[in-house]
């Protein structure tokens, strides 16, 4: 008996299920293509860090090492100055007594020599000269010695030396200097703003209580870091930034009651596409600052709305506004958004236009006369 035969399958709908797992293999590849460059990075950061670490580790104490030498050899020499002051002060008497007595010995061979002659002289000489010996040496004071000091009145110089400062330096050696395998704060978030980056940090250690946040960036095309911020908040805007430039983030922390600092968090990549805010120049009645991001009214009979020179805002993006200065109230004064620059209108109370007054409340629209909400 014949079996059934099997339907022979479509064979547009193998191409397509061929198609779909090569597409899905593509994508397999990519994904793991991917991860294999996630590893590289996280590989070349350990090794990249390791070396660094191992070079500030060198270089650290290669200088402490300078220092200490430094440091001993100028208490070596002060100790030594210090013996030679003591040697010279004390030395001196010795001296001036030595002198003393070796004039006292020459004179005391000068007179035996004398009485010598004057004994063996001739008759006539001899009376002559014993006379004149005799009047001589009563004239010296043979019983006056001078006075020697006894070895326990002279100084005996010696040094202290406490040993038991090599156990505290030791001590602080073994325990000087810490290895961690990761900072205690991270930067956690960049923000793009018109000219400027919000930086947002947070603790990733909860045994590192934080006192201080010390945040630093540049260029990436530059060697040297700037701080920008040192302060207990964990962000800060950094302003100033150039458009399309990437910049580098880092942070670190001061914990509670200490001096040093951290290390340094994984720096960060971020840049802003978004230019800086500039108020449209030559606009009559109002003059700007240098950077054209400062306007002041300077004529109260200035009419017209001062828009900026582009639009640097978009939907989703938190907008801040701050009034410097009031003068004299005028009831157009405000400040807002708008869709689109229209020109015509001494104020922004129009449609597709949200304004605040200078005392932050929300302006009524004289289209329909309803709040309109920031």
């Amino acid at each position: 008996m014949r079996g059934r035969m099997e339907p022979e399958p479509d064979l547009e709908l193998l191409l397509l299920e061929a198609r779909e797992s090569i597409e899905a293999a593509q994508s397999y590849r990519r994904e793991l293509g991917q991860r294999l460059q996630g590893l590289q990075a996280a590989r070349r950061q350990i090794k990249e860090s390791a070396s660094q670490t191992r070079d500030v580790l060198r270089q650290h104490f290669n200088d402490l090492k300078g220092t200490l030498r430094k440091l001993l050899d100028e208490r070596l020499v002060s100790l030594l100055q210090e013996v030679d002051a003591i040697e010279q002060e004390t030395i001196k008497p010795l001296d001036d007594c030595q002198k003393l007595i070796e004039h006292g010995v020459s004179t005391a061979e000068d007179l035996v020599r004398e009485g010598e002659v004057a004994i063996l002289g001739g008759v006539g000489e001899k009376n002559e000269k014993l006379w004149n010996f005799t009047k001589k040496a009563s004239h010296i004071q043979l019983d006056s010695l001078p006075e020697v000091p006894l070895l326990v009145d002279v100084p005996c110089l010696s040094a202290q030396l406490d040993d038991s400062i090599l156990t505290i330096v030791k001590d602080q050696i073994f325990s000087h200097g810490t290895v961690a395998s990761r900072p205690p704060v991270q930067i956690e978030e960049l923000i793009e703003k018109p000219g400027g980056i919000i930086v947002r940090w947070c603790k990733v250690d909860d045994d590192f209580a934080a006192q201080d946040y010390r945040l630093q960036f540049r260029k990436s095309t530059s060697n040297h870091f700037e701080d920008v911020y040192v302060g207990s908040e964990t962000e800060f805007i950094v302003l100033h930034i150039d458009p399309n430039v990437d910049y580098q983030f880092r942070v670190c922390a001061r914990g509670d009651g200490r001096q040093e600092w951290s290390p340094w968090s994984v720096p960060q990549m971020g840049h802003s596409t978004l230019v800086p805010h500039e108020w449209t120049a030559g606009f009559e009645g109002y003059s700007l600052s240098s950077r054209r991001n400062i306007a002041l009214r300077n004529d109260s009979q200035a009419t017209g709305v001062l828009y900026s020179s582009a639009p640097t805002y978009f939907c989703g993006q938190t907008l801040t506004f701050r009034v410097e200065t009031v003068g004299q109230p005028d009831r157009r004064d405000s400040i807002g958004v708008c869709v689109e620059k229209q020109n015509g209108y001494d104020s922004l109370q129009r449609d597709q236009a949200v304004c605040i007054g200078t005392n932050g409340a929300p302006v009524l629209s004289q289209a329909d006369h309803l709040p309109i909400q920031l």
